[in-house]
Formats: C-alpha cells, sequence, structure tokens
C-alpha cells in the first residue's frame, strides 16, 4: 500500500478510559476497555480491510506509551471506519469476556 492509500489507525481511538482531548474518537457506548492494537488489527481483519501494524509506533499525544499503529486502507471517510471498526472491537472484546480464562 502506498502512503496515500491508508489511514492511521490508534487504539487509543477506541478506548474509553480516555477522553476526546486525550484521543478518544468514538462516543462512550461503542468504546471498549483498553484496546490491544492485535484487536484492532483482528476487527480490521474481520471488515476485509488491508492492514500492516507497526507495534513500535508512540500516539502523538502520548510519546511515553508505546501502544501501536494500524495502516489501513482507505474505502471510506476516516469516521466511517472508525465506527464500523469498533463495532467489531466490542463484539471481539465480548467474545473475550465470555470465554473462560486458562490456567
Amino acid at each position: 500500500m502506498r502512503k496515500l492509500d491508508k489511514f492511521i489507525i490508534w487504539p487509543v481511538y477506541f478506548d474509553c478510559n480516555k477522553s476526546r482531548k486525550e484521543g478518544r474518537r468514538v462516543p462512550k457506548n461503542l468504546s471498549v476497555v483498553s484496546p490491544k492494537i492485535l484487536e484492532v488489527k483482528e476487527a480490521a481483519d474481520k471488515l476485509g480491510l488491508e492492514n500492516e501494524v507497526n507495534l513500535e509506533a508512540h500516539f502523538p499525544k502520548m510519546p511515553w506509551a508505546k501502544m501501536g499503529m494500524l495502516l489501513v486502507e482507505k474505502r471510506e471517510s476516516k469516521e466511517e471506519l472508525i465506527q464500523d471498526l469498533a463495532r467489531h472491537l466490542q463484539k471481539i472484546k465480548s467474545q473475550q469476556a465470555a470465554q473462560p480464562a486458562k490456567r
């Protein structure tokens, strides 16, 4: 993918523990607790989006936190893409919560 053909998606966009000012971009009812970059990648895969993960990336508002970023192909507006990813991320998190913990 060329750089102009993709969006940058950060896990903080979906974190219910962050405010809009801190970087959350979805409403509280679509956000999840502490999303990981690999969970966001899984949501993008379920949407059938071509994507790349950069695990070493730092979110610009929090340069001390290495959270990783996802580069996703452009198909629709970034806001619509973020909303779709948030819905799939909620399903992924709820499935993880429903599974019993392994020992």
